[in-house]
C-alpha cells in the first residue's frame, strides 16, 4: 500500500536528481515552467525504480531547443511537430514536450496537435489517472488534477476522462491498461473495463506493429498472467490474438479434460519462475513466454471426443506451431522470435516419450539436433508444462527431465553435441565416391548425418567405409 509520507519524500529525491535539477534550473532561469510527468512520478510515489524521464513545459519547441542546447551533449528535434525535443543531459536521454491539448478524428490514432496553456489540461488528456500526475520543479509541487494519488492508494486503473472518450481517442490505451495492470498489480476500474468491452473492435485502427509492441511489453512484466486475464475477460484479445480465448474449451458432461486456458496460464507462470531461477538477472525472455502462453493453441482445432469419456488432441503440437507462426507474422514479429516460438510449440511434447521409457543415445542426439539453439528454452517450457496435482506423477516427470539433461550434458562433453554434423564434409564425400557436386552429395551427407546421430563418433576412416557400402547398396 502507498505510504504518502514516504512517497512524498521520494518525490523530493526525484527533484534532486542531477538531471532533473539541471533542467529545472535552466528552464526557471529562462522564465518557463518545467515538470517531470507520467511514469517517473507514479513510480517514485510507489517506490519503484524511476527511469526514462519525461518532462512537460509551457515553453514552445524552439524555446526548449534553445534552453537545452548549452546543457546537453546531444539533442534532436525529430518530434518537433508534436512539441517534443529530445536531449542527452549528463549522460541520460530525456524528452521535453510542450503542454498539449490534442484532438482526435476517431478514424486514426494520429491527433491534431494543439499546444495547450496549462499543465492541468495536458495531464487530463493522458491515458490513466496514475500516469496523469506531474512534479513541478524546482519548486517540488505535485500536480494531480484527476485523482491519481487516490487511485494509486486504491490500486485502481481509471481514465482521467470518460473512458469511452479516452479509448475512442486512442484505442491503444485499452492494451496499455492490460499492461499496466500486470506491471503495477492494479485492477481496472469497472467503468473502464466495460468501455474496453464495448470499444474493443476499434483496436482495428491501430497498426499491428503497435499492438505487437504493447504485447511484448506486457510479456516483459513480472506478472503477465494478470494482463492476459484482463485481455480475455474484456474480449480485447479477440481482436489480435483470439487463439488464447479459444483455449476456454467447453466441457462436455460425459467427456473430461484439463482446463486448457488455466493450464496455459499456469505454464506461463511456471516458465517465468524457471527462467528466473535458471538465468537470474537476465532480461525477460519474450519468445519463451509467448511459447508458454500459446503452446496448446492447437488443441481446440484437434479436439476429439473419444469413446469412454476421453478427449484427445492428436497432433496439436504441429497444428499449434503453424497457427502460432501465422499469428506472429500477422503481428509483424521478427523472424527470430517467430521461428523460436513455432519450434518450441512443435517440440513441446517430444520429451513425454522419454518419460515413458528411456531413449537411446541416438534419440537424445536427435532431441538436441531438432531443438538446436532453442534447447534451453525447450528445457524450461517442457518442465513448466507439468501442472498435474498428482505429486507422484510430477516427481516422476521432474526426475525424468533431470535425467535427460544429465545425459545431454554427458553426450555434449563426449561428442560436441551442440555442433552435430557428419564426420565427412561435402568435398570428402565427392572424393570418396568420385562424384560431382549435386543432389547425390546431399543424399550422402544426410546418410552420414543419420549415421552420426545413431552411432556417435566412429572416426573418418570408418565413416568413409560405411559411405562406400551405402553407395554400393544403391546400385
Amino acid at each position: 500500500m502507498l505510504n504518502m509520507a514516504e512517497g512524498l519524500a521520494r518525490l523530493g529525491a526525484l527533484a534532486e536528481d542531477p538531471v532533473v535539477r539541471t533542467l529545472a534550473e535552466a528552464f526557471a532561469a529562462a522564465g518557463f515552467d518545467l515538470a517531470v510527468v507520467g511514469g517517473p512520478v507514479r513510480d517514485a510515489l510507489l517506490g519503484r525504480p524511476t527511469h526514462d524521464l519525461d518532462f512537460t513545459t509551457n515553453a514552445l519547441p524552439d524555446d526548449i531547443l534553445r534552453i537545452v542546447t548549452p546543457i546537453s551533449s546531444a539533442h534532436w528535434d525529430i518530434g518537433r511537430a508534436f512539441g517534443t525535443i529530445g536531449a542527452r543531459v549528463q549522460g541520460e536521454q530525456v524528452e521535453i514536450t510542450t503542454y498539449r491539448a490534442d484532438s482526435y478524428d476517431g478514424t486514426t490514432r494520429k491527433p491534431t496537435v494543439e499546444f495547450g496553456d496549462t499543465i492541468e489540461g495536458d495531464l487530463v488528456r493522458r491515458d490513466f489517472t496514475v500516469n496523469a500526475m506531474a512534479l513541478r520543479v524546482p519548486a517540488v509541487t505535485l500536480v494531480d488534477p484527476t485523482g491519481g494519488v487516490e487511485d494509486l492508494v486504491a490500486g485502481v486503473l481509471r481514465t482521467p476522462t470518460d473512458p469511452q472518450v479516452s479509448f475512442g481517442d486512442d484505442p491503444l490505451r485499452m492494451l496499455r491498461g492490460a499492461r499496466f495492470s500486470a506491471q503495477l498489480g492494479f485492477r481496472i476500474d469497472d467503468a473502464t473495463a466495460e468501455a474496453i468491452e464495448r470499444l474493443r473492435a476499434t483496436l482495428s485502427i491501430v497498426s499491428p506493429e503497435r499492438v505487437q509492441s504493447e504485447l511484448v511489453r506486457l510479456m516483459q512484466t513480472d506478472d503477465p498472467v494478470r494482463g492476459i486475464r484482463v485481455l480475455v475477460d474484456t474480449g480485447l484479445i479477440e481482436e489480435f490474438l483470439p487463439e488464447v480465448s479459444a483455449l476456454r474449451l467447453e466441457v462436455d458432461e460425459h467427456h473430461h479434460h484439463k482446463d486448457v486456458y488455466e493450464h496455459s496460464l499456469t505454464v506461463l507462470s511456471q516458465a517465468i519462475d524457471l527462467e528466473r531461477s535458471r538465468h537470474p538477472g537476465e532480461a525477460p525472455d519474450v519468445a519463451l513466454r509467448i511459447a508458454a502462453l500459446l503452446h496448446d493453441i492447437g488443441k481446440p482445432r484437434t479436439r476429439k471426443l473419444e469413446d469412454g469419456g476421453a478427449v484427445s488432441f492428436h497432433h496439436h503440437d504441429v497444428v499449434g506451431s503453424r497457427m502460432a507462426r501465422k499469428r506472429l507474422q500477422a503481428l509483424r514479429f521478427d523472424t527470430a522470435t517467430t521461428d523460436a516460438v513455432a519450434k518450441l510449440i512443435e517440440l513441446h511434447l517430444r520429451f513425454f516419450g522419454y518419460a515413458e521409457g528411456a531413449w537411446t543415445d541416438a534419440a537424445v542426439r536427435r532431441y538436441v539436433r531438432d531443438a538446436g539453439d532453442e534447447l534451453e528454452r525447450l528445457h524450461i517450457l517442457t518442465r513448466a508444462d507439468v501442472t498435474t496435482r498428482n505429486r507422484r506423477k510430477a516427481s516422476r516427470l521432474a526426475g525424468a527431465y533431470d535425467d535427460i539433461e544429465t545425459r545431454i550434458a554427458a553426450l555434449r562433453e563426449q561428442e560436441e553435441l551442440d555442433s552435430i554434423r557428419p564426420e565427412l564434409d561435402g568435398n570428402r564425400i565427392q572424393e570418396i565416391l568420385g562424384i560431382a557436386p549435386g543432389r547425390e552429395v546431399g543424399e550422402a551427407y544426410r546418410f552420414l548425418l543419420e549415421l552420426r546421430l545413431d552411432e556417435g563418433v566412429i572416426g573418418p576412416d570408418a565413416a568413409g567405409q560405411r559411405l562406400r557400402e551405402w553407395w554400393a547398396s544403391r546400385s
